[in-house]
């Protein structure tokens, strides 16, 4: 039966070929140029790849390119078969491979888009990519140069097995001595561009994408390339070239977290400052604060802060948060009015910050300088209501809200000498000072 359908085959071949020869399509041997076409196409369909190749030899080098776009295409499902079978023999191995790559080059020459129009760049080129990969990883310098060279054509549409061995093949050669640190940070910020720039057509791609960014990074830290020295030395430039440039900057901020104890320098500094003023969040703002903060630079700390707090896409948990930092702050740096105006804000966000917002509140008037002969011991008695605050808010706090109490209770004024203003325990008194008013109850010894 199967005779009698390849001679079916040959006489169709045949007939085709004495109609194409006009067109050209098949070449000057057109009728064989078809059988071969014939017989392999008939094999590759039932899956025979083994009879089906030896006719796929032949069709090739009797075709002209022009004949069928499958002849790339199943020759090289064909072709890699036949590598995968000669790993062991190198010599062919190799032969394979260079036809495999060779066929893709090919395909791209003569059928850069399908019969409808559609762009088929990325999936040749795609393909070829992870043949190279997979065939030809071996040689670090031969895959960064064709890895390099497929990203530079496709961008965005690159494949992530593509952009994360080009980074490795760049970390290889850097460790060889053949690639500067700058190339291979250079060579990071193209594979990251590419796939910070993909665009998933399904759920799965885009979970495959997410796993690329993150081997990426994984890939990049590992290599211990960025060290702070380096991404200082090569992106101060950069930033002082172009500070608005914010791909730049968002980069050197992201490399420099990454790196190993790398907030401490002018480069970072300027490059969160500018990031936040490019794109201002509350959460940019709240690192600016911290940066500030560690720098002495008070006022530009507070003012951070202050507009994170005030910042519309922050919930009221994240401003009670900011508010008790606020208030701790501005305590330690001697700014009472404002932290005990913090300090109330937070609990009236938050209950949950009631206790330690209090004693920071109490701790402020037992430390204030108070004028006045009765406001000298007014502050005391105003502690103690905060330090009575703190421990009923918060059970924990007991302890140490009692110690204080202790503390400043030993300041109240004799009964004798306050009756001396016209006052009386337990009496209602009005003090402010130091950029703080409250409303205390009269205490004496």
């Amino acid at each position: 039966m199967k005779k009698l359908t390849f001679i079916l085959f040959a006489v169709m071949a045949a007939f085709l070929g004495q109609n194409a020869s006009a067109q050209g399509k098949y070449g000057a041997d057109s009728a064989e140029c078809i059988k071969y076409l014939s017989y392999y196409q008939e094999y590759y369909k039932q899956k025979n790849y083994d009879s089906a190749l030896p006719n796929w030899r032949k069709a090739y080098a009797i075709c002209p390119a022009t004949a069928s776009q499958n002849l790339f295409v199943h020759g090289s499902t064909l072709i890699n078969r036949e590598i995968n079978k000669n790993k062991n023999n190198k010599a062919v191995f190799e032969g394979l491979v260079d036809t495999l790559l060779t066929l893709q080059d090919k395909r791209l020459e003569f059928y850069p888009r399908t019969a409808k129009g559609v762009d088929q760049k990325p999936t040749i080129l795609n393909n070829k990519g992870k043949y190279i990969v997979n065939f030809r990883n071996e040689d670090s310098q031969y895959l960064y140069d064709n890895l390099t060279s497929i990203i530079k054509e496709l961008g965005s549409e690159t494949d992530g097995v593509i952009l994360v061995n080009n980074l490795q093949a760049a970390i290889n050669l850097y460790r060889e001595g053949k690639l500067q640190a700058d190339d291979v940070i250079n060579m990071y910020d193209t594979v990251t561009e590419a796939i910070n720039g993909a665009t998933a057509k399904s759920d799965a791609e885009a979970e495959d994408n997410l796993k690329t960014r993150a081997t990426i990074e994984s890939v990049f830290a590992d290599s211990r390339v960025a060290s702070c020295e380096n991404l200082i030395a090569i992106f101060s430039p950069r930033f002082d070239a172009d500070p608005e440039n914010a791909a730049v900057v968002t980069n050197i901020v992201k490399l420099m977290n990454n790196a190993e104890d790398c907030s401490n320098n002018d480069l970072y500094f300027k490059a969160v400052t500018q990031m936040h003023k490019l794109d201002p969040s509350y959460r940019s703002a709240y690192g600016l604060y911290k940066l500030n903060a560690a720098r002495g630079n008070v006022a530009d700390a507070c003012r951070y802060l202050d507009e994170a707090i005030d910042s519309e896409d922050s919930d009221e948990a994240t401003d009670a948060q900011y508010l008790y930092e606020l208030a701790r702050f501005c305590y330690a740096n001697n700014m009472r009015g404002r932290a005990f105006d913090a300090a109330g804000k937070a609990v009236r966000l938050d209950n949950g910050y009631a206790g330690k917002a209090y004693m920071i509140m109490g701790n402020l008037w037992a430390s204030a300088s108070c004028g006045g002969d009765v406001d000298k011991y007014a502050r005391y008695w105003a502690a103690t209501d905060y330090y009575q605050k703190a421990k009923s808010a918060d059970a924990s706090l007991t302890s140490d809200a009692n110690a204080a109490i202790g503390k400043v209770s030993i300041y109240y004024p004799e009964a004798s000498e306050i009756f001396m203003y016209d006052l009386g325990k337990g009496q209602i008194y009005t003090v402010s000072c130091g950029g703080m008013t409250t409303t205390t109850t009269v205490r004496t010894r």
